[in-house]
């Protein structure tokens, strides 16, 4: 590629995702001066296009990590419950209240990581989950140019 368009090009991440019967797909692009640089794409079962679409612009605008709690690797909770464990003890916060400011303050760091539980981008009234009614998201890939 170098010699052909004299430009210096790498492959960071390839994704497949393939849809089963039954499942749709749809994808975003977000652009900015006339380029992409936020690419995403859904595949969500019992679920319309529309879904499918406006769960992609979602995507591309908060940026999830996982789809799921359960995505979320082990090894990461631990390291974060430590962590507000740490500031909530620093704080001065009761022992006998530590336990329910720090599933407060997890279940906060979860909503911001896991698609299924973001406020949902035009009505944060709403999760994402909630929005999807009965569809379900079976996969999804964000690209983002520079990261």
């Amino acid at each position: 590629m170098l010699t052909t368009l004299k430009e210096n090009i790498s492959i960071g991440r390839v994704y497949r995702l393939e849809a089963g019967e039954g499942e749709v797909v749809d994808t975003y692009i977000h652009q900015q001066s006339g380029r992409g640089v936020n690419a995403v794409a859904v595949i969500v079962k019992n679920g319309t296009e529309e879904v499918a679409h406006e769960v992609a612009v979602h995507i591309a605008f908060a940026k999830p990590l996982y789809l799921s709690r359960a995505d979320v690797p082990a090894e990461e909770v631990a390291a974060e419950r430590t962590t507000v464990e740490e500031i909530s003890r620093n704080e001065g916060k009761p022992e006998a209240a530590l336990p329910k400011i720090i599933e407060g303050r997890l279940n906060g760091w979860f909503k911001e990581r896991v698609l299924l539980e973001q406020s949902y981008v035009k009505d944060e009234k709403q999760t994402i989950e909630q929005y999807l009614g009965g569809a379900t998201i079976t996969a999804y890939a964000q690209v983002v140019i520079g990261s």
